[in-house]
């Protein structure tokens, strides 16, 4: 029987709009990934191209390309007599947890070192309007100045190779981040950690700035294991 392409909560991949995008089969390929990282479809799960390209409202030419690239990714596998079929699972989860944790704070450690005066600025910007959305509860703020947050960090470093990989490294989706995000005493700790980080790049400690990433990047992904594979069978 085909699976359904739903979540365990109804939630449906939004349609994508052809029109918009370059490469679509990037896009399906990111939509995909996105999905399968976010816990959407079960380990060991069947993914129909018919329904998948139903849901994302494209063809399967697109579909049966993202499908491929994502074998090559590791997160798919074709199977005789079965077809393609989602091998993601906690242990993959936390492997990439682990990869990102190596790749962002060594992204941190050189932007310590390389950051000029006006980039520290602007980090520093951006955590105070992360101080005034975590204290309001502004999810969508929150969400937005997190991604602002890495990005400035990213640009500081000077970072093309690393920057590269961290790319294959990206496992949160949006619900995800929205789930996170909307507990109060993790909004606050995530706060206190993009400070220090901040800080430290600042202050030109690469060192600190290194590790201060790199435990801001393992404690939240362990919060995202217990989120997306909590109550699930890896």
């Amino acid at each position: 029987m085909a699976q359904n392409t739903t979540d365990d909560r109804g939630d449906e991949m939004s349609k994508l709009d052809p029109r918009v995008f370059a490469t679509l089969r990037d896009h399906v390929h990111r939509s995909l990934r996105t999905a399968i990282i976010g816990g959407r479809f079960a380990f060991g799960q069947k993914l129909n191209e018919r329904q998948l390209a139903e849901q994302l409202g494209v063809s399967t030419t697109p579909i049966k390309e993202a499908l491929r690239q994502l074998e090559s990714d590791g997160l798919v596998e074709t199977q005789p007599r079965r077809g393609v079929i989602v091998r993601f699972n906690a242990t993959w989860a936390e492997e990439m947890i682990l990869a990102r944790a190596a790749l962002e704070s060594m992204i941190a450690h050189l932007a310590a070192k390389r950051r000029e005066s006006d980039e520290g600025t602007a980090l520093a910007a951006t955590v105070k309007r992360m101080r005034e959305a975590t204290d309001s509860g502004d999810v969508d703020s929150l969400i937005l100045l997190n991604e602002t947050f890495h990005d400035q960090i990213h640009i500081a470093s000077r970072c093309a190779y690393l920057g590269k990989l961290i790319e294959r490294q990206q496992f949160y989706d949006a619900g995800t981040r929205r789930i996170i995000h909307s507990d109060p005493a993790e909004r606050e700790k995530a706060f206190g950690e993009h400070a220090a980080i901040a800080a430290a790049i600042t202050a030109g400690d690469a060192d600190r700035a290194e590790r201060t990433m790199r435990d801001h990047v393992v404690r939240s992904g362990e919060t995202y294991l217990a989120i997306v594979f909590g109550n699930k069978e890896s």
